[in-house]
């Protein structure tokens, strides 16, 4: 198993991993990401997992290139850009509420957060239908042809 999957088995966070094991985050973001890792930290990582130390090392050789890892990966980028979208909301809900309530208190005859409702919703709209991929103007497809044309050669 990956450190990623070890770590979310566990549900921690990359700064639970890391206060665990005695590593820095961006270690555990870089080990998570591929890089190779040091014998010491892959000790410590197998400690806090309780698990030999081989199995980490077989792991950090092992190609990742793999395409089920690869669409793994997106699949979890995409699940952090619904979480992303998700609080993005939950901001916009919170803090629009705060400015008719204020509004409310201050000026009652003019709703000026009407003003700072739309324009703010606007965006937050635009998020969800961009992370839902009811449109993407910069999507996969378009992501694949920037990537072939700056590699000069087909994925």
């Amino acid at each position: 198993m990956t450190v990623r999957k070890l770590r979310l088995k566990r549900a921690w966070s990359q700064e639970q991993l890391a206060q665990f094991s005695g590593l820095n985050v961006r270690t555990i973001q870089r080990i998570e990401r591929g890089q190779k890792a040091g014998l010491e930290s892959l000790k410590a990582l197998a400690a806090v997992f309780d698990i030999e130390l081989e199995q980490l090392q077989q792991e950090h050789t092992v190609d990742n290139s793999k395409p089920y890892q690869e669409q793994e990966n997106r699949v979890i980028e995409h699940v952090q850009d619904i979480k992303g979208f998700y609080s993005h909301l939950i901001n916009y809900l919170v803090i629009v509420l705060g400015l008719f309530l204020l509004n409310f208190i201050t000026s009652p005859e003019y709703y000026w957060a009407w003003w700072a409702a739309l324009g703010w919703g606007i965006g937050v709209i635009s998020h969800g239908l961009s992370v839902f991929e009811v449109y993407s103007f910069f999507g996969a497809d378009w992501e694949k042809k920037q990537i072939e044309k700056r590699l000069g050669r087909k994925l």
